[in-house]
């Protein structure tokens, strides 16, 4: 009877630490004050810097890519889900007005392939060096049985600070206050489920297939990256004061802007004055979607909410501009008996 190891039974160690070799060379590029002990460690270490914080608040965030992963394994393209899955949980910790100090991944895979978990952190470096924080650590599972071939899944997870006094709640937001929305780059990581459903089981597009209308593939068009917004909303608020920021993810406006409001709030959107991209009428054409539906699955457009006093409205589109982020007003808060909502006006 032939005799049995780890590696006949699935599961390769010396590849496993070869991805750890390659990921300690490119997460490198990351480093930044406060890193003491990065990846290879049994845990990474960083340190809050003295003098530079009075009251610090640390503010964590986790989330994955979900099934946009699928278009990830059709196409062979795997770098931009490492953007994606840095910016969904920076974009989330930047709102309550936190700096991402550093960001740790969980990649599961049932056969690791090196080439292709290589990509993935490539990905996920660029994506912490946009959103200005370290990779200082993770894990990569090689589970046998768990993924069909070809298949991984990823989590991360996100650690900022921020000043007590400086943390961004949604507490201050009165009526007449204005909703500033700042442009997606697209589906980001959102709606995929759907999107799947529409293209590649109804109509039956190939991924490969050129659209026109988007001046590119269907392929390349659902794996464009997340934005991530970090470095230009810390910028807007060391400058202007920011009442409630939202990242607009899965639920949409509809559903992520009542988080940052306080009761007696309502949020009043105004429809077409903001630049929808073409995929979002494409999906709600070509799939016969209510737009309601469309609204509470999707960000249309919209990738960030940013809710400020009307006097700080020129002030905060200059910088953003400035910035190279596409912002519009959208709309204005109101008062409100019922709970806090969001409210579409033509």
């Amino acid at each position: 009877m032939e005799r049995l190891d780890y590696k006949k039974s699935g599961v390769d160690i010396d590849a496993a630490g070869e991805l750890v070799r390659r990921i300690s060379s490119i997460a490198s590029r990351t480093n930044r004050p406060g890193l003491l002990a990065g990846v290879g460690g049994f845990g990474a270490l960083f340190s809050i810097l003295p003098g530079k914080w009075k009251e610090p608040v640390l503010v964590s965030s986790t989330d994955g890519v979900g099934t946009k992963l699928k278009i990830a394994f059709l196409t062979g393209v795997h770098h931009t889900v490492g953007v994606d899955l840095v910016a969904m949980c920076a974009n989330d910790v930047v709102v309550q007005g936190a700096e991402p100090l550093f960001f740790l991944d969980y990649f599961a895979t049932g056969k690791l392939d090196l080439d292709v978990a290589t990509r993935v952190m490539e990905g996920i470096v660029e994506g912490c060096s946009m959103a200005g924080c370290a990779l200082i650590g993770g894990e990569t599972a090689e589970m046998p049985g768990m993924y069909r071939e070809g298949h991984y899944d990823l989590a991360g997870f996100c650690v900022g600070i921020v000043e007590k006094a400086s943390i961004v709640d949604g507490s201050g937001v009165r009526p007449g206050d204005v909703v500033l929305g700042l442009a997606s780059s697209g589906l980001h990581s959102n709606g995929y489920s759907l999107v799947r459903k529409l293209f590649l089981q109804r109509l039956r597009w190939k991924l490969d297939r050129y659209v026109p209308e988007l001046g590119k593939t269907l392929g390349e068009e659902l794996l464009v990256p997340t934005r991530i917004y970090v470095k230009a909303l810390l910028s807007i608020i060391q400058k202007v004061t920011v009442k409630a920021m939202a990242h607009i993810t899965g639920g949409g406006m509809v559903e992520n802007i009542p988080r940052v409001l306080p009761r007696g709030c309502e949020v009043v959107i105004k429809r077409g004055t903001w630049e929808v991209p073409a995929i979002f009428r494409i999906i709600r054409e070509r799939g016969r979607i209510e737009e309601d539906e469309m609204m509470r699955v999707f960000n249309n457009g919209i990738g960030m909410i940013l809710i400020l006093h009307r006097d700080s409205l020129d002030r905060v589109m200059g910088e953003l501009e400035r910035l190279n982020e596409k912002a519009f007003l959208i709309g204005e808060v109101r008062a409100t008996d019922s709970r806090p909502r969001v409210v579409f006006v033509d």
